[in-house]
Parts: structure tokens; sequence; C-alpha cells
């Protein structure tokens, strides 16, 4: 029976499947981390009083990573390289959806429009995210291997939903409402894009790694068009709306320090 726990027990119960899965969740996470880290170096004064929470994002990201290259070293894997159509991050900036890498490379404080940028464009990634974290959560959270560190992502995932949502709604208090809906529904529209090719590409990887035939793949691919196809039409609504978020300054201490994993 073809279903999401059974794709997933399939990739994961394999060793090559699993190092390129691990490979390419490491990679966007320590990306990430990078990112937020420079944004809360490169914040305008005005939103210096926010650095630390987009700090705090960026160090919460930066462990993501670790826990999936400590998750490889436990099964006595290394990691490989990851496929550029698989590398998420680096599509998103490609189709100008965030801050461009080169911005965030140089020394000049970012403006006030760019910290809301990044805001919604986090909010997109991290509702993907934390939507793909429950999806596992619900599977894996009792594995003997995986439950931890499915069980701390997702909660981290959940957090920096809702400061998005916290920080964002501030933002629109404060006049900017219709920029941040017309930044979200770019982002969201973009996001929805580079989703859909990317599950593409991990697909057909995983495919030739797993020795999949011809019909299983077909029927793989047009379940992630199909996906596609109601998010282009309305799922995407779900990414730009903006509520109060029930964890409240969800990311105002520090960050939770990775589990071991012997």
């Amino acid at each position: 029976m073809l279903s999401a726990k059974n794709l997933f027990q399939e990739i994961l119960d394999d060793d090559e499947s699993f190092r390129l899965f691990c490979s390419i969740a490491a990679g966007g996470e320590s990306q990430g981390g990078w990112e937020n880290g420079r944004i809360a170096a490169l914040a305008p004064a005005s939103q210096r009083a926010l650095a630390p929470k987009i700090a705090r994002h960026g160090a919460d990201e930066d462990k993501h990573g670790r826990i999936f290259d400590a998750l490889l070293r436990k099964r006595g894997l290394a990691p490989v390289e990851v496929p550029h159509e698989t590398d998420y991050t680096m599509l998103l900036e490609k189709y100008g959806i965030g801050l461009a890498h080169e911005q965030l490379g140089r020394e000049e404080p970012l403006a006030e429009r760019d910290i809301i940028t990044y805001l919604a464009h986090s909010r997109v990634t991290e509702q993907r995210a934390s939507e793909q974290m429950r999806l596992l959560r619900r599977y894996f959270a009792d594995h003997p291997d995986l439950g931890r560190a499915v069980r701390m992502i997702s909660n981290d995932e959940d957090n920096h939903l809702a400061y998005c949502h916290e920080e964002l709604l501030r933002f629109a208090r404060s006049g900017h409402g219709r920029t941040i809906q017309s930044i979200l529904r770019e982002c969201a529209l973009g996001e929805i894009r580079v989703y859909r090719d990317v599950s593409l590409a991990v697909m057909d990887h995983m495919g030739r790694i797993l020795g999949w035939p011809r019909a299983k793949a077909t029927v793989l691919a047009a379940g992630i068009h199909a996906v596609y196809a109601y998010e282009r039409l309305v799922g995407w609504r779900r990414m730009v709306s903006l509520v109060p978020p029930e964890r409240r300054d969800a990311l105002g201490g520090p960050a939770v320090p990775a589990p071991e994993f012997g």
C-alpha cells in the first residue's frame, strides 16, 4: 500500500536513501542558520530589539542541522553532496524569495522593509516546515532512533511559525499591512513552485536509489503535481494569513541544546 508512512519508512530503512534525506535536511537547516545569523547581525537600529529573536531562530536552525548530522553518524554514515535540484533553500533564493545571500554577505545594515521581507519569507517556509515535521511526528514520535529528534525539531518549527505571526502582526499594526500581504503572497506562490520542483527531484533520486518501478514513480509524481495544483488554486492562502499565535514570545529565551545521540 502506497502511503506517506510507508514511503517515509522505506526511505529511512535504506542507508543510501536515509543518507540523502539527512544530507538534504542538514544542508537546508545549516543554510537557514547562517541566513538568520547574518540578518540578526545586520538588523537596523530601529529593530535591534528583534535581533536576539532572529539570532535564536538561527541557533535553532543550526541545531537542527547538527541533529541530522548526528543521526547519520549514529548509523555510521557520512553526508553526501546535496544535488542542486534538491536544494530548497538555494532555489528559493534563485527565484528571488527572501533576502539575497549577496546582500547578507555585505556589512551594510538592512532596512526595515528587509526585516519584513525576512519575516514574511520565514512565515511561508516555516508553515511548510511545521507541517512536514508534524507529519513525521505523527508517524515517528516514538521511533527509537528518530523520536527525540522529530519531537524537538517539530516543537521548534511551531515556535518559529508562532514568532513570525507575532512579529508580522506587530509590523502590520504600525502601518505595514499592505506591504506584508503583498510580500507574503509573492513568497507563497514562489514557494509552492519551488517545493513542487524539489519534491519531484527528491523523489526521482530516491526512486533510483530504492529501485522503484516506473508505475510507482509515476503515481508519486502525479501526487506531487496534484498537491501543487491544489496549492496554486487555494492552498497558498494558508501561508499568508496572520493570526495571534497561542505561543507568545516563542523565541524570547535561549535556544534549547540538541539532544545527544549515542
